[in-house]
């Protein structure tokens, strides 16, 4: 009673506050995403489906917003590119949907069900990132979001520790069978699924260092990160472990190359401190073998226990993806072909194939997965290219963050996860929306401070094509900025002045100024002459 009391107090207050500062109640409503799938959580409000805590917030920050925007003369700015990327893959996921609205025979969900949750919540949780993207344009909002975001993850990482004892760490077998119980129903997420958002919060927390000012705010990120990590290792989610280990790797391969001398010693501590860990990663390997050959001795690891299944399921759904390899089945394809009624011949009650490649691929065949993956491909890169810009920490800071969030989604997605947006993700969203402010603010500082490059002016036939001297050439292709221009406005003020190129000196001059059109032609030059002919006792004689 006193978690509700206090959850109705928590949005209803900044559900009022979101027509005062509604920048602030999105931060809060990216907060309440660390207890959004608790058992305590209310599903519904008043018997409204789909009317719960968080929608209700959820809908006062977007009124807020829509109507923050004329007011702040916010104007949608994203790339064109990352537009129609954007939309390609929201289009593959409601044609997915709506060829499941069309054969849903095999499945067991109401028509609210499958509209509420396959449809609309599917959509909502990239809304966020889409919000902070065109909100978060001054650094007090950027830092500010980030802290929100990151804060989840840490939330998920202190739910874990709170929960999960330290004395399970000791033993596989009792780590595996603790997590597998008590986190589903005490903060909501399956040990798999919360492995791979803690790996990737983990290193996100990692990444935000740079924008730690002070000395207490350095401790206070370091201490975020060691508890995130020791929550995940706490999980038993060995994809999530392994995912971990890769998006740590890239990262420092990409930048942090020192960290990599550590490698050793965190090895050592991994042995030491939680063998259950270790035993855990070795599951399949270590034990006694159940696969013998003609001699009764092993032929190999237990692939079975190696894989979690895996190795049964995968076979089935690489088969019905050659039945229809370019357009695939839809939304649910998994139960809608009957492979969750084979794989209950060998006790296994798979409804998703554990491979998010393999899913998109048998939900919307090769042409859905051509549409869908070029999104986190570009966006990948443009976060890589920020992550590698040194001029600002903001820029390798939220470059940071957000590759770990898509390397990790990258990496993971290999034995478990899923590419349609789900509530465990939304912070990757936002930290995309995050990202893509910057590199569009970092674009329009970039254009404000270098000139283009002086291109020759076309020549008419039969005549040697005129080039300008560099002044005049520079002068002549800078491009008109008009009204509608995406770069006509300048950046805002989320670029630190450090970033900006050094101001010209004082005594430059401001207005214009007559340069040569040759070397030795103007009256600088001509004054340098003159004195070198007197010192000679010469004259500068008629030409």
């Amino acid at each position: 009673m006193i978690r509700l009391s206090l959850l109705a107090i928590y949005v209803l207050g900044f559900s009022a506050y979101a027509f005062k500062d509604w920048f602030k109640s999105l931060c809060a409503l990216i907060l309440l995403m660390a207890v959004i799938e608790h058992p305590d959580m209310p599903k519904s409000l008043l018997g409204i489906p789909g009317m719960n805590p968080w929608n209700l917030l959820f809908g006062f920050v977007v009124i807020g917003w829509l109507r923050a925007r004329k007011t702040e003369q916010l104007t949608w700015d994203m790339p064109r590119h990352i537009n129609v990327l954007l939309m390609l893959y929201l289009g593959v996921v409601l044609v997915g949907w709506l060829r499941l609205m069309i054969d849903r025979d095999a499945v067991s969900l109401g028509l609210g069900d499958l509209v509420s949750e396959l449809l609309i919540n599917t959509v909502k949780w990239v809304i966020p990132g889409l919000i902070l993207f065109d909100a978060a344009r001054s650094r007090d909002r950027f830092r500010l979001a980030v802290m929100c975001v990151l804060g989840v993850y840490f939330l998920y990482g202190l739910q874990v520790v709170r929960w999960m004892p330290l004395s399970a760490a000791v033993s596989g077998d009792s780590l595996s069978e603790r997590s597998l119980k008590i986190l589903v129903n005490e903060v909501g997420f399956h040990r798999v699924n919360m492995s791979a958002m803690l790996a990737a919060g983990s290193w996100a927390i990692f990444a935000a260092r740079p924008l730690a000012r002070t000395p207490f705010e350095k401790a206070a990120v370091i201490g975020a990160f060691v508890l995130t990590v020791l929550g995940q290792a706490l999980t038993a989610g060995r994809a999530g472990y392994l995912t971990w280990v890769a998006v740590g790797f890239i990262l420092c391969v990409l930048r942090w190359r020192k960290y990599l001398l550590l490698a050793p010693v965190l090895v050592v501590g991994v042995l030491m401190l939680a063998p259950g860990v270790v035993d855990r990663m070795l599951e399949g390997f270590s034990r006694p073998q159940t696969y013998t050959g003609l001699d009764g001795q092993p032929t190999g690891p237990d692939v079975y226990a190696v894989t979690a299944g895996r190795n049964v399921a995968w076979p089935l759904v690489i088969e019905k993806i050659r039945e229809r390899p370019i357009t695939g089945y839809g939304r649910l394809a998994m139960v809608r072909t009957g492979i969750t009624a084979r794989l209950a011949a060998f006790q296994e009650g798979f409804s998703h194939p554990h491979n998010a490649y393999l899913e998109m691929l048998l939900d919307n065949g090769l042409i859905g997965f051509a549409l869908v993956m070029p999104f986190f491909a570009v966006v990948l890169w443009k976060a890589v290219t920020l992550f590698l810009d040194s001029r600002d920490p903001m820029f390798y800071s939220i470059g940071g963050i957000c590759c770990a969030f898509l390397l990790a989604l990258a990496v993971a997605s290999s034995g478990s996860q899923t590419f349609y947006p789900r509530e465990g993700w939304v912070g990757m969203w936002c930290a995309i929306g995050l990202m893509l402010r910057v590199h569009v603010e970092r674009k329009r500082w970039l254009a404000a401070e270098v000139p283009v490059a002086a291109k020759p002016l076309p020549a008419r036939p039969g005549v040697r094509p005129f080039r300008p001297a560099p002044a005049i050439a520079r002068w002549r292709t800078t491009p008109a900025r008009g009204a509608d221009s995406p770069l006509a406005k300048g950046p805002s003020d989320l670029i630190s002045v450090s970033a900006a190129a050094p101001a010209a000196p004082a005594s430059a001059p401001t207005g214009p100024v007559a340069r040569p059109l040759r070397p030795g032609g103007g009256s600088r030059f001509a004054a340098k002459a003159d004195a070198v002919r007197r010192s000679a006792g010469g004259s500068r004689g008629p030409r």
